[in-house]
């Protein structure tokens, strides 16, 4: 069964789709902007400060889906600019460590350069999560 997934912790969607969709243990999260939840606009002018507040827009919407990033095993990056990758990459490797000896291990990822985004924004990100039932290995980051 489809159960949409939506927090005011998060920006609201700009258009006819939801913040996430779940369905059994899987929690789709549509693309996500660098948007503050609370103003609605674009936070910073930085790819840092635009790559943290939409992980941290991710990381609430998984939240609400009582997943957590643990959870995710595919992301694909949207950046306006390829030039932003590495620093784009430190951020990310915050939200999403690795460890040769931890068990929280890196997902999938794509990451593409695209022309424009919404509202001049120079990031967007997009996850997929399969919830896992131990919940012991969660972690808030």
């Amino acid at each position: 069964m489809k159960e949409i997934i939506a927090t005011p912790d998060a920006p609201p969607a700009l258009g006819p789709y939801s913040q996430a969709v779940k369905i059994n243990d899987m929690i789709f999260v549509s693309g996500q902007l660098p948007l503050d939840p609370r103003s609605g606009q674009i936070v910073g002018t930085d790819i840092r400060a635009q790559a943290d507040r939409v992980l941290q827009n991710i990381q609430s919407i998984l939240m609400e889906g009582e997943a957590s990033l643990k959870d995710v095993v595919k992301v694909t990056v949207f950046l306006a600019d390829i030039a932003d990758f590495d620093e784009m990459n430190k951020i990310y490797g915050v939200f999403f460590p690795f460890h040769e000896t931890s068990t929280a291990l890196p997902p999938a990822r794509s990451t593409v350069e695209v022309s424009k985004l919404p509202r001049g924004a120079r990031i967007e990100i997009d996850v997929i999560a399969v919830i896992s039932h131990d919940r012991r290995d969660l972690e808030i980051f």
